[in-house]
């Protein structure tokens, strides 16, 4: 594929959004501001760039806890991110979710799930849903190299392929499952070769570079579209900080860190539209600093929003509306 000025300079954009969001909530939980758990996406962000450049703004995302990298490529505004952060009720949760329960229905971003391999099946279900109601939508299903090994993922490989649902399973292989590595938990360390038993297409993609992510998805995306079923990517990755905050990384190595951060995305992206004479050096420094103004007005902007009220406790626990079913 060949991609255009608009696009890299998009990629380049939500990427650095993603980077400067995520090294100013770093900031901000070392202050005591962002409590509970934290869990950054610095180093993965080609991913989410990629992702939103393939997609349609029908199709339907879900993911596990490392979430906020895709609530923001989605189009959700950094104040309602970061108001989430911080348990305000102008967040995009209502201040009830926190770091690993981002959601939105308007942008179609189904969370941000705090159990491990818990999204995988919810995926595979909204994937059911577009079938049965005849669109032409796809549900893309994220999660980590360490939710491959729960029950849940293989159960839902199972029935994606036996009714063939349109459901795009992404493994985000940043190589460590918390500080295990993949070498210590498997012997089978090409994750992508475990959908060959449900004879899923499956394939292992570069997820430094946005191009091959966006090829990758573009295509998967196309592939269920025309109703042949689900696709299971695994993108190989990298986190350049701990597993969460608490976490200071120290089972690896600086050498093995540096080699990644050698490929890091933004640089590369950087290079290209340099090269390519697409935006000069000056002009991405100008949308860098408008999207660290950005970012530091939502950090202003969750300060001075409220809490949310004591009444808001037993709401959103059960469904309110009414079933349109009869029940004997």
């Amino acid at each position: 594929m060949k991609f255009n000025k608009e696009t890299y300079l998009e990629w380049y954009k939500s990427m650095m959004l993603v980077r400067r969001f995520e090294e100013k909530s770093a900031q901000l939980y070392g202050r005591q501001k962002i409590k509970g758990f934290c869990h950054l996406y610095i180093g993965q962000e080609a991913i989410t760039a990629g992702l939103v450049s393939a997609l349609t703004k029908e199709d339907k995302v879900i993911t596990a806890y490392r979430d906020h990298g895709h609530a923001l490529a989605l189009g959700i505004h950094p104040n309602a991110v970061m108001a989430e952060l911080f348990g305000k009720s102008t967040g995009c949760s209502g201040g009830k979710g926190g770091s690993m329960h981002m959601f939105s229905k308007e942008h179609n971003f189904f969370g941000g799930h705090g159990i491990v391999g818990a999204q995988i099946p919810l995926g595979a279900g909204m994937a059911l849903a577009e079938k049965y109601n005849g669109t032409k939508n796809v549900s893309v299903c994220f999660f980590g190299d360490g939710a491959v090994r729960q029950g849940a993922l293989h159960e839902a490989f199972n029935m994606a392929m036996l009714w063939k649902l349109p459901v795009i399973f992404i493994c985000e292989n940043n190589e460590y499952a918390m500080g295990t590595s993949v070498e210590r938990t498997t012997n089978l360390f090409d994750i992508y070769k475990i959908g060959a038993a449900y004879d899923m297409p499956s394939y292992q993609v570069d997820g430094m570079k946005c191009e091959t992510v966006h090829e990758a998805i573009y295509d998967a995306a196309k592939f269920a579209r025309e109703g042949n079923g689900p696709t299971f990517l695994e993108i190989k990755t990298y986190r350049f900080k701990g597993h969460s905050m608490s976490d200071p990384a120290s089972y690896r190595t600086k050498e093995e860190l540096n080699s990644y951060k050698d490929k890091d995305p933004i640089e590369t992206t950087k290079t290209t539209i340099i090269k390519k004479k697409y935006a000069t050096e000056k002009q991405l420094e100008e949308m860098e600093e408008e999207i660290v103004e950005m970012v530091e007005a939502s950090v202003e902007f969750a300060e001075n929003s409220p809490l949310p009220d004591a009444s808001e406790l037993f709401k959103d626990v059960y469904v309110e509306d009414d079933y349109p079913f009869i029940f004997d």
